[in-house]
């Protein structure tokens, strides 16, 4: 048996490149295109400062995260097909593209700088091993307009909406 997670993530920053920048990630478990099953969010830290790109990489880290607690909570502990989806091109291609020359390249670019946010790509980079022990997982890029729920919740979570995860 197989079971099918979908998982719609976004990530938002608010004054992106000032100090007084706040961010958000989220989370959205979805049947289809349509029913939403379960939502997961948080606020960033202040420190190290919020951008889009941490934004959007904590988000992969949340679904990483609930899928692999989702998985736990099944009685029959299934095969997982797990697909993360975001309209982050840059948080997509770290996962998918970039991670790997950075491995071989001891965590340097292209360009010959560090890596920026590598604690944060290391993370989701465990936590996706991990989820991969129990299936399939993919992480792929889809537009704007069809991520609108989790879009409306980092919304929310800056907003200063009550939202506890």
């Amino acid at each position: 048996m197989v079971y099918i997670m979908r998982i719609y993530v976004d990530g938002a920053c608010r004054s992106n490149g000032y100090s007084e920048a706040e961010g958000s990630a989220a989370a959205v478990f979805k049947m289809g295109k349509n029913r939403i099953l379960d939502t997961h969010g948080l606020r960033l830290p202040e420190y190290p400062p919020p951008t889009n790109q941490r934004a959007e990489i904590s988000a992969i880290i949340i679904a990483l995260q609930k899928a692999l607690a989702k998985h736990r909570t099944l009685d029959t502990y299934p095969r997982l097909d797990v697909k993360i989806l975001s309209d982050s091109d840059y948080a997509v291609k770290c996962m998918n593209d970039w991670v790997s020359k950075w491995l071989q390249n001891g965590w340097i670019t292209a360009a010959g700088k560090p890596v920026k946010n590598r604690e944060l790509i290391e993370k989701a980079l465990y936590y996706h091993g991990e989820l991969k022990k129990l299936g399939r997982v993919r992480i792929r890029w889809i537009p704007r307009g069809e991520n609108q729920e989790a879009d409306q919740l980092c919304n929310d979570i800056l907003d200063g909406y009550d939202y506890y995860d």
